[in-house]
């Protein structure tokens, strides 16, 4: 007969091997994914600061330049989800191993690009191969980390995001004023190179990853699931609304400083991106803020940032354009780290696809700011824009409201429902 050592131990718990803080290969994985993040959204966003340049050798208006930006963040918000159940096949490891080299490849060949409709359509093709890493990303850090850490985690990933982000525009905005914007983006696919080699160097193995199969009805189901569930339906369209906001944004901001009374010059411009780091720091406090406001309460705070520096930006005077910037970069950064973290737990099954959903409609929201903030400076300047980021922002403040008052009506209809069953 079994001892009673033996059987308390069965009846114990078993112990959560999943990663960390202090655990043995969580620093790697973090610095693992930071550099994929860094690498992946300096080549993502590589044209961003260009755009004047783009638009002044091609003979090109703003809002056909800027879809050097949108056909990549469109591309990838297209082919997210069908590479993320490769992911499931084949391993979140590989999947963005193999994402990254890709785009890194292409990356060295866009300078090259004789005409805008190429350099469009090999951005659109750099997009779709990065479509790989975003939601794999996720998935990994949902897998691999434990719960209490998960917000941390990813939010330090989006600080990988951000900074990759800024330093790609920066790096591009110097390097187009001394040799010209090819060589820009010559720069940040050299540099791209170097933050996946560390990447695979760094990467741990994954230990909570099963295979699954390429099945087409299994993938449908589990994305009509997905969209069934109410909080992660809301949380999508967040994502896609604070993107639309940022794309709008961060497309134009380059027109606008680019004309008078700034007239600034290409690699200050560039320069102008420095503000990111503010975005890495409100995403990877996303978590404590979650901890003391909750969910609903961080995302009213995200909101209420974004807008204030939306109105800010409005100023002719660069002190108060810089810091509406600032406002908006941490408004958005701080939502993002939170709406996505929300996915990834409220998800319980098909994690890669409710992490694929979100960020095809992100990027789906990018896509749309890009060109329709372009659109809006073309037809009213600069308040044309902050108009469009501020609908948006009120979208995200309707879905939250909308998601409270549903809540407060689930829970009394079920209390309604106990004290009926009580009373029977």
């Amino acid at each position: 007969m079994p001892s009673a050592s033996t059987k308390a131990a069965a009846t114990q718990p078993a112990a959560d091997t999943r990663l960390a803080p202090g655990a043995p290969g969580h620093r790697r994985m973090s610095f693992a994914l930071f550099a994929a993040g860094l690498a992946a959204f300096a080549l993502l966003y590589s044209t961003q600061a260009l755009l004047p340049a783009i638009s002044a050798e091609f003979g090109a208006t703003a809002s056909a330049a800027s879809w050097t930006v949108s056909a990549a963040t469109g591309a990838l918000a297209l082919c997210v989800l069908p590479l993320s159940a490769f992911s499931e096949r084949f391993g979140r490891r590989t999947m963005m191993t193999a994402s990254l080299a890709v785009a890194v490849a292409v990356g060295l060949i866009v300078p090259f690009a004789p005409n805008l409709e190429w350099l469009v359509a090999l951005r659109a093709v750099q997009g779709a191969a990065l479509a790989g890493l975003p939601a794999s990303a996720m998935a990994f850090l949902a897998e691999e980390v434990r719960p209490k850490a998960l917000v941390a985690a990813i939010g330090l990933f989006v600080a990988g995001n951000s900074i990759g982000g800024m330093s790609g525009r920066i790096v591009t905005g110097w390097a187009a004023q001394a040799w010209g914007w090819r060589a820009g983006l010559l720069a940040v696919g050299l540099m791209a190179a170097a933050g996946a080699v560390a990447f695979r160097l760094l990467i741990p193995k994954a230990r909570h990853f099963t295979p699954g199969s390429l099945n087409p009805k299994a993938l449908a189901s589990a994305v009509r699931t997905h969209l069934a569930d109410p909080l992660l339906l809301r949380l999508y369209v967040i994502g896609a609304l604070f993107m639309t906001v940022f794309g709008a944004v961060y497309t134009v901001i380059g027109y606008r400083l680019a004309e008078a009374p700034f007239s600034l010059p290409q690699g200050v411009i560039g320069s102008v991106f420095l503000v990111y780091l503010v975005g890495t720091v409100s995403s990877a406090a996303a978590g404590r803020l979650v901890g003391r406001l909750g969910r609903r309460g961080a995302l009213y705070l995200a909101v209420g940032t974004t807008a204030a520096g939306l109105c800010l930006s409005l100023a002719d005077a660069l002190v108060a354009v810089l810091l509406g910037l600032v406002l908006i970069t941490a408004g958005f950064f701080a939502g993002h780290a939170v709406a996505s973290s929300s996915v990834s737990r409220t998800a319980v099954t098909g994690r890669a696809q409710a992490s694929a959903l979100y960020q095809s409609a992100y990027y789906l929201g990018s896509s749309a700011g890009g060109t329709l903030g372009a659109i809006a400076f073309h037809a009213g300047g600069w308040a044309g824009t902050v108009l469009l980021g501020l609908v948006a922002v009120l979208g995200v403040v309707s879905v939250t409201l909308y998601g409270s008052h549903s809540a407060r009506t689930a829970a009394r209809a079920e209390a309604v429902r106990l004290r009926v069953r009580a009373s029977c």
